[in-house]
């Protein structure tokens, strides 16, 4: 069951990177006519401007201000603002190979177009960043993916986090799944 109703949620999609979050999230927001908060988006600045924490936190905590929404994303430092309202946490829990695989396919696309990742900061990927880069986001997918499992199962367990409503769904058709559920819940 998706615990989804007519009343207003606050959803907060989390994933390795790779998982699909961004594109999982549009989609949901989409069926529920909700707005669409993509982490990144509000983090990076022009030219990979890396804000302090206390720019990122606050502008963060002005977009969460609605009664309803989808925020894709991490950033674990943002948990005590993200979190503090959410109701409902959606983990792509898939394999270490598909969020690889995704990742690679994903960073390569973008390389390939140039396409700026996020209006107005000039933000592409390249060749060079994606693949050949201590900031590669390859080589943070590799080292993170079995971290951040780790993580959000501890997330899960603790009781401070008890209020939200976990679904992990370790599948793509796990994924579709819920969102064809959520479409069917919606109407």
């Amino acid at each position: 069951m998706n615990r989804l109703s007519t009343k207003p949620l606050r959803i907060n999609v989390i994933g390795t990177s790779g998982s699909g979050k961004s594109t999982f999230a549009r989609r949901l927001a989409a069926k529920l006519n909700y707005p669409y908060i993509e982490m990144d988006q509000v983090f990076w600045g022009p030219n990979w401007h890396w804000p302090s924490d206390d720019v990122f936190l606050g502008s963060l905590k002005d977009r969460l201000e609605g009664e309803s929404w989808v925020l894709d994303g991490n950033y674990t430092r943002s948990i005590g603002v993200k979190w503090q309202r959410v109701e409902m946490v959606i983990w792509l829990d898939f394999s270490f190979p598909l969020t690889l695989f995704r990742a690679v396919t994903r960073a390569f696309g973008r390389a390939l177009t140039k396409e700026e990742l996020w209006p107005g900061t000039g933000n592409r990927e390249s060749f060079r960043k994606s693949f050949f880069s201590k900031d590669s986001i390859i080589l943070w997918t590799i080292k993170t993916h079995g971290p951040v499992r780790r993580k959000y199962e501890s997330f899960i367990a603790d009781p401070q986090y008890a209020h939200i409503h976990f679904v992990r769904l370790r599948s793509p058709r796990e994924a579709a799944q819920f969102l064809e559920r959520t479409s069917q819940s919606a109407d």
